[in-house]
């Protein structure tokens, strides 16, 4: 997600927005000349702006957004050969380096959830803010947030409105989504954020009343929480000893995840007295931050989409990486598949 504003220059062209918490990501990476860094999150190329003007290095953007890529064409030129960008999900990253060359690479950020630039624009449906067609894909292809809509079960909807955006009402909400389709399918943002608003009354000061529905529909559609696991995995895969790995996440479910990975992946502990036979897994990764940072006053003034965001840091050890993670580490949900079956 990225802040509006005027950045550093690099091979001679102004960057167009400001990466949030981008001071601090750019620190983590710990940027040196000679080295190879991804941006898992291209988006409108702030931090890899960023990063290629903190030293000589060089740097693989990855977006699954084809828009992204295509808006990326200029800093590629101007970059002179140090940009690479590739149309793909970051969870494959790890190939991705490969393909381009890289066994191993010096640095990983990732600024999870949705663009600005993609909020911004009423024909991708992602805004309540914005009417447009309810789209909602990342990549625009697949199925979109209207066959989720209008075809999703009534339990299924309460599921995901409650798991993934933390909804309260979200019975509620199911309920009255399903009995709106009945008359006629719901086909826009604005149709979608009327029929929330007739159940969540916020108070002064609250979010939109359609937030939390918007931002799970969005999640489940894109599985942006199995990317996002998929993408912790790579980057073990992929960094070499000494190499850093910045996420910045803007919802609780993503920072959980990194919180939890990178516990996990750090964690030295082994057998016990009551399970002796438990064998001790060596670190992957040695968390720096002990709490996630997050935005000042300044930047949340400057950004207001900036006020929930949380940077979490680790540096990867010389341990091979490991296979699975914790089952817990995803929430439970039916596959998109079945949603549109209706069941």
């Amino acid at each position: 997600m990225m802040a509006g504003g005027d950045g550093s220059a690099v091979a001679g062209g102004p960057a167009l927005h400001i990466p949030v918490l981008g001071r601090h990501a750019i620190g983590f990476l710990n940027v040196r000349n000679g080295g190879v860094y991804i941006d898992g999150t291209f988006g409108a190329g702030g931090y890899t702006r960023a990063i290629l003007a903190a030293a000589d290095c060089k740097v693989i953007g990855i977006d699954r957004d084809q828009t992204a890529i295509a808006l990326g064409a200029d800093l590629v030129e101007q970059a002179g050969g140090r940009l690479t960008l590739i149309e793909d999900r970051f969870s494959n990253l790890d190939a991705i380096a490969r393909d381009a060359g890289h066994e191993t690479v010096d640095g990983i950020v990732l600024d999870l959830g949705v663009s600005s630039m993609q909020l911004d624009s009423a024909e991708r449906g992602f805004s309540f803010r914005h009417d447009g067609p309810l789209d909602m894909r990342m990549s625009g292809e697949g199925a979109s947030a209207a066959e989720v809509v209008n075809t999703a079960s009534e339990r299924n909807l309460a599921g995901i409105i409650f798991t993934l955006g933390e909804e309260r009402h979200s019975r509620a909400i199911a309920r009255a989504i399903v009995n709106a389709r009945i008359i006629a399918p719901v086909a826009t943002t604005h149709e979608l954020a009327q029929i929330v608003a007739t159940i969540v009354r916020p108070r002064a000061g609250d979010i939109h009343p359609a937030t939390r529905t918007f931002q799970a529909l969005r999640i489940f559609l894109n599985d942006e929480l199995g990317e996002l696991v998929a993408a912790l995995q790579a980057a073990e895969r992929i960094l070499k000893p000494g190499g850093r790995l910045v996420a910045v996440s803007f919802h609780s479910l993503e920072d959980r995840i990194v919180k939890t990975f990178l516990a996990d992946r750090g964690d030295t502990r082994g057998g016990s007295r009551h399970a002796p036979e438990v064998r001790r897994h060596a670190p992957t990764f040695q968390v720096l931050t002990r709490r996630p940072l997050t935005p000042d006053d300044d930047e949340v003034a400057a950004n207001p989409r900036a006020r929930s965001a949380k940077l979490r840091a680790a540096e990867r050890t010389e341990a091979a990486a490991r296979r699975g993670v914790p089952a817990y580490l995803l929430p439970h949900l039916p596959a998109l598949a079945s949603v549109l079956k209706g069941r």
